[in-house]
């Protein structure tokens, strides 16, 4: 059983498939163990090794999932978005403060000049030309050759990967996961799928974030299977991906199954001829919707589960046939032990709706440096979500939202998600997002942004009655726009705190 970051690399058979790339030959589980094993030794030969940080600026591909798995393996892994501009590098840089930063040799990034300033050397990632997919030796001539104070592989009690939060309300925090935090979500996770050696997984989330490294990746590996990472999620070229690499499954947010449908037109043969044993779908809300046109489209369940970064990934999760799903639960436990808790910090009884709190083996010890942050985070051993839910008869789990993101309109409050579902079931509406708009005598009042089916006209006052007749006056959005598309995080997430004020919506009065 894996128990740690490590352990993956002898999952599998060591012939068989661990990590690929379209158009790629695979890497196998063997490749894969030789090339942490190696990787360790050139980290551990600059005086890097358990405990110190290594910052990764490494684009989608089987090398950003390769060097992942090596890197945490032995140090203390910090993947950053590639995408960032100078001044956001010089913050996580600073925050951070990483041993070196990997880059991929011949990537112009803003990190190189921002790394040079902060005085921190650069490790050149240098793929291996005609070799199997994630192959690669690191550079390390920046640094000089020193003996790492904590050499070798990683143990349980060490820190295999940093990541900040998204920082949408307050300054990001980092988040500190061990590898036995890694290694508890990846069994989880293979467990609630039923994973095995003969599954692959296509993986389309960036591997800078947690879904796409622990729900992917790591998963995959730690049962045995293969997953072949795609240079990033691109709706176009979905379809002839599922043709090439022939995977059981995938996983993605919202948006992404979204926009996958957008491309159905043209390409449902091929969504049906994949034969995929399931789809998997977090991060965020999954209107039940688009959950029964993607059954539709590729002829299999859609598994919605529940995950944040302090958990390692997953928390709660839909089951596989023949338990039971529900659209719009979040599912069962799923890893940690879930409750929930009002305010004062007791535990409420089924049904009542309040704060999702958890505990487990895949749960953080706490964030780093940042004492206020954990005394607000943690209640009496258990970690407060920030999410609101209630649990249904069954033990599901359903979501209301963030706590932050709930609409408190003059006293009433409003979950975004059921505006949401109830827009989603108008025939032209094909996205949607409810939001809090601030308003000077209310507090905030109700929004909503949409994007309309192709073809398809509808008005602000349309949408307004079909919300009407289905909710309280209260719940009804005072303001509904109409886009091409809804502004999204980097990792694909519509996010509603913020969106009014990028949206050039300023506090209303009337």
């Amino acid at each position: 059983m894996v128990q740690a970051v490590y352990d993956v690399t002898s999952s599998g058979k060591p012939d068989a498939p661990a990590v690929g790339a379209p158009g790629r030959p695979w890497l196998a589980f063997a490749g894969l163990k030789k090339l942490v094993d190696d990787t360790l030794d050139t980290l551990n030969g600059v005086g890097i090794g358990r405990g110190d940080r290594v910052a990764m600026v490494v684009p989608n591909g089987p090398e950003a999932a390769t060097s992942f798995v090596s890197v945490a393996s032995g140090t203390t892994s910090a993947p950053l978005n590639p995408a960032y501009r100078a001044e956001e590098f010089q913050f996580y840089i600073d925050d951070l403060k990483p041993k070196a930063v990997i880059v991929p040799k011949g990537l112009e990034s803003p990190v190189r000049g921002v790394a040079e300033k902060l005085g921190v050397p650069i490790i050149e990632l240098v793929p291996t030309d005609e070799a199997p997919a994630g192959i690669f030796t690191l550079d390390v001539s920046a640094l000089k050759p020193a003996k790492a104070a904590k050499p070798g592989v990683s143990s349980n009690g060490d820190i295999a990967l940093v990541l900040h939060t998204s920082g949408t309300t307050a300054r990001p925090k980092i988040v500190p996961l061990s590898t036995a935090n890694l290694a508890a979500s990846a069994r989880h996770i293979g467990a609630t799928l039923r994973l095995t050696p003969s599954d692959r997984c296509m993986n389309i989330m960036p591997l800078f974030h947690i879904h796409g490294l622990i729900a992917a990746t790591l998963s995959s590996l730690a049962a045995g299977a293969s997953v072949s990472c795609t240079p990033g999620f691109n709706a176009l070229r979905f379809f002839a991906w599922l043709e090439e690499v022939k995977p059981t499954w995938y996983t993605a947010v919202p948006t992404m199954h979204q926009a996958i449908l957008g491309r159905l037109r043209g390409n449902a043969e091929v969504a049906k001829a994949a034969k995929l044993r399931f789809i998997r779908s977090s991060s965020s809300s999954l209107p039940p919707q688009v959950m029964a046109e993607l059954e539709a489209a590729f002829g299999c369940p859609v598994i919605e589960a529940y995950g944040m970064t302090e958990a390692s990934h997953q928390m709660a999760s839909n089951a596989l046939p023949p338990g039971k799903r529900k659209a719009g639960a979040v599912g069962l436990p799923a890893g940690p032990k879930i409750s929930i808790m009002d305010e004062a910090g007791n535990i409420l009884p089924q049904g009542q709706t309040g704060e999702v709190v958890i505990q487990g083996p895949n749960v953080t010890a706490g964030y780093d440096n940042n004492p206020d942050a954990n005394a607000k985070a943690f209640t009496n051993g258990w970690f407060r979500t920030g999410d609101q839910g209630y649990f249904d008869e069954d033990g599901y789990l359903f979501l209301n939202g963030r706590l932050k993101e709930i609409i408190n309109r003059g006293g009433e409050k409003i979950s975004p998600i059921e505006i949401d579902v109830i827009l989603m079931d108008h025939p032209s509406v094909e996205q949607c997002l409810t939001f809090a708009i601030p308003h000077a005598k209310l507090g905030e009042e109700v929004g909503a942004v949409v994007v309309l089916r192709s073809g398809c006209e509808c008005t602000e006052r349309e949408l307004r009655d079909f919300v009407a007749a289905r909710a309280a006056d209260f719940k009804v959005p005072r303001k509904v726009l109409f886009v091409t598309e809804i502004p999204k995080g980097a990792t694909g997430k519509l996010q509603r705190i913020g969106l009014a004020a990028k949206l050039g919506l300023g506090e209303a009065s009337a």
